[in-house]
């Protein structure tokens, strides 16, 4: 039984199942989110000693064990975002096929955790895996590549899934790691993407004088017609730093 409101899309494909778990690269423990009916839960067993399934669904998860007999296989029932992670061990990996309409929740824990883990592979909306890998940037894509490696998997074409979602899915391969610039950095970056179409001074004005800006933008050789989705995360530490 599918829960829409859940945005619950069951994957059946073994082939792609199997290609998902193997990009985890295996291990002791695997934090899978969202296990539901344990289609890609059978895959990760053949690469992991230990499966830690949290379900939000409370049928799926008490019915979720009788369908690994024998396995070292923890189900918790739990809201993924409420889901304390610093119980898992080093070294842990973590999979899934997410909820779409929770995306970046997902993915701002577990880059977050005090405990890294040490591969991501999500299985999501085709088009925001697509944004996160992007030379043109947004909020999210800054905030991953300041977190984690990016590398994208293969596309799964909706109609694999059961219900078919209306877009196709891609995977997404994270590589966590310590942020690379000062998290103050963001609170510029967030004002720059207050107005992502309009000119990266404009949206900067709060901060400095137009005259300031187009100073600072020539000596760090920016584009004055430069928008937030140009600059990266170097540019807008080094736009940072000159704005002190």
């Amino acid at each position: 039984m599918v829960n829409k409101a859940l945005g619950q899309h069951w994957l059946k494909n073994r082939e792609i199942l199997e290609e998902i778990a193997e990009l985890t690269n295996g291990g002791e423990v695997c934090l899978e989110i969202g296990p539901g009916l344990g289609f890609l839960t059978s895959s990760l067993f053949k690469r992991f000693n230990k499966v830690v399934a949290v379900e939000f669904d409370a049928d799926l998860a008490k019915k979720l064990p009788g369908s690994f007999p024998g396995k070292n296989l923890e189900v918790v029932e739990a809201d993924i975002l409420k889901y304390d992670l610093s119980t898992m061990p080093k070294g842990y990996k973590v999979a899934g096929n997410i909820p779409y309409y929770i995306t970046s929740p997902i993915i701002e824990k577990v880059l977050t955790a005090e405990r890294l883990p040490e591969k991501v592979v999500l299985l999501m909306q085709k088009e925001v895996a697509e944004r996160i890998a992007s030379d043109k940037e947004t909020m999210l894509s800054l905030f991953v590549k300041n977190r984690a490696e990016i590398e994208l998997g293969p596309v799964v074409e909706k109609g694999e899934f059961t219900p078919p979602p209306k877009v196709d899915s891609q995977v997404l391969i994270l590589t966590p790691h310590q942020p690379e610039i000062p998290e103050k950095v963001f609170s510029l970056i967030k004002l720059a993407f207050t107005a992502p179409r309009k000119k990266l001074i404009h949206n900067l004005l709060p901060l400095k004088s137009k005259d300031e800006l187009t100073s600072i933008f020539k000596k760090l050789d920016i584009s004055p017609d430069a928008r937030p989705a140009d600059l990266h995360l170097a540019d807008y530490e080094r736009l940072f730093e000159s704005m002190l």
